[in-house]
């Protein structure tokens, strides 16, 4: 059964936020995921609006996404929008 990794996000300083979006697209692709949709190409129906950009990305399975992100490769590409508040972001993995 598919499960979906649903981020949103708010990019601080988009110098450092690209050295962790650059490295991310191989790590999804190797745990099976496939992005559905990512951008700033939104409306907020309601809710805060404190995040401005918004990812969905498909897995095989709930496992399969929970692996990606505690994944070492992704971790490490994650510490570069971490490091002094490059990027905020909330994440989700959820499956029906």
């Amino acid at each position: 059964m598919p499960a979906y990794w649903m981020a949103r996000a708010r990019i601080n300083d988009p110098v450092e936020y690209k050295k962790y979006s650059d490295l991310v697209p191989a790590i999804i692709e190797k745990h099976g995921g496939k992005v559905l949709a990512r951008g700033s190409n939104f409306e907020i129906m309601e809710g805060p609006e404190h995040f401005r950009r918004f990812v969905i990305i498909e897995f095989p399975t709930m496992e399969a996404g929970i692996n990606c992100f505690r994944s070492e490769e992704y971790q490490q590409a994650a510490a570069y929008r971490r490091a002094n508040g490059a990027g905020e972001v909330e994440t989700v993995m959820v499956a029906s």
